[in-house]
């Protein structure tokens, strides 16, 4: 496999002669100009896998490149390099399509752990479409053979089956692998996904939810987060108050999430609750500010326990709350952040019956520490 293709564009010789040497260095193929137009011109006639770019340059500046190369060449991957005072702009490429950002000076390290990072996700993404496009050849291919075959119709359709539950299978492994690996990233909220999962299946269940919409609702409790990949760590994990651009930017998770799973069709419930599940009853939350019955009820069910276990969960800067005091909590936010009917079910189920479901999760989430 040959090396990556790094296109570096910087109008500082000394940074883009670090940049280069550095890459070199790690193994990287490494094209180095000095402006957006020469940029263009190697996009245009070189395989690149990353584009390092800075934002602050005369001419053609590093955010108009960056929409160009979006229409030209969606698919390549940009790394906006910014200053301190710029990362107000910096989010902006963010929202225009730029992967990441690197703010100066950096340290050349965390530059590496970011371009790998991406290429990484680049790999996977690349690696999981061709594996569904197989085993979609596959399901197409013996479904020829069905129409063909009339006495090989019974078998046929035991294989059809098996490659279906190979392929919900897989989805699954890897979605609980995502979930979990999105939980690590901060040690606050482990396990948060798996227990918010097990409380709405709880709760739907003691609501009157059946099969097969009850999986589909504890699927969407738990992928709820999932659209977070797509949100830089440099936001993800900032240790202070979000700016208003920062929060903007992390106000598309829900969106995020849902485009993820779009293509899933065993998750085609599950993904409307992964869209809809920072929606408030009245109307104030978002992406789209629904309010009532317009908001799925898995996403009121997911709201409800969501609240409850962030004030049961003990926090850095403070320890958990007792059952008594969050059920107050959700009580006097019922009709406003809340659906009264669900919270008037939520409080009807006992506070040790809560405490097992917890204590359950506790245990699994020990197991598969063990495991790893």
């Amino acid at each position: 496999m040959s090396a990556h293709q790094i296109l570096i564009v910087d109008d500082e010789r000394v940074i883009r002669e670090l940049l280069a040497e550095h890459f070199n260095n790690h193994g990287f193929r490494v094209i180095a100009v000095n402006n957006a137009f020469e940029a263009l011109a190697q996009i245009a006639t070189t395989e690149v896998d990353l584009m390092l770019c800075d934002i602050d340059m005369p001419g053609k500046d590093g955010i108009s490149l960056l929409q160009e190369v979006k229409i030209t060449k969606p698919e390549l991957d940009v790394v906006m390099v910014t200053g301190i005072v710029d990362t107000g702009t910096a989010l902006r490429a963010i929202r225009l399509g730029a992967s990441d950002y690197v703010v100066k000076p950096f340290n050349l390290e965390e530059v590496s752990i970011t371009v790998d990072r991406i290429l990484e996700k680049r790999r996977l993404v690349r690696e999981n479409r061709e594996y569904q496009l197989n085993l979609e050849r596959k399901v197409a291919e013996r479904t020829q053979q069905l129409q063909a075959k009339n006495d090989e119709i019974r078998k046929l359709f035991r294989d059809l089956k098996a490659a279906y539950d190979e392929i919900q299978s897989s989805y699954q492994v890897t979605l609980e692998a995502l979930v979990a690996a999105l939980d690590s990233r901060d040690t606050e909220t482990q396990d948060h996904s798996l227990r918010v999962a097990q409380f709405t299946f709880v709760l739907a269940e003691a609501m009157g939810v059946h099969e097969p919409e009850l999986s589909q609702v504890r699927w969407g409790a738990l992928l709820h987060d999932i659209g977070k990949i797509g949100i830089p760590d440099a936001i993800l994990r900032k240790p202070g108050k979000l700016t208003e651009d920062e929060f903007e930017v992390m106000k598309q998770h829900p969106e995020k999430g849902y485009r993820i799973l779009e293509n899933i069709r065993f998750l085609e419930m599950a993904r409307e609750i992964v869209l809809a599940h920072q929606e408030k009853f009245d109307g104030t939350g978002y992406p789209s500010g629904s309010k009532g019955e317009e908001i799925p009820l898995g996403a009121r069910i997911f709201s409800v326990v969501d609240t409850f276990d962030a004030m049961t969960s003990d926090r850095v800067y403070r320890k958990a709350l007792p059952y008594e005091r969050a059920r107050k909590e959700l009580q006097q936010f019922s009709g406003t952040q809340f659906d009264p009917k669900v919270v008037e079910i939520f409080c009807s189920i006992t506070p040790e019956r809560w405490a097992e479901e917890r204590e359950k999760i506790q245990g699994i989430g020990k197991a598969q520490a063990g495991v790893s």
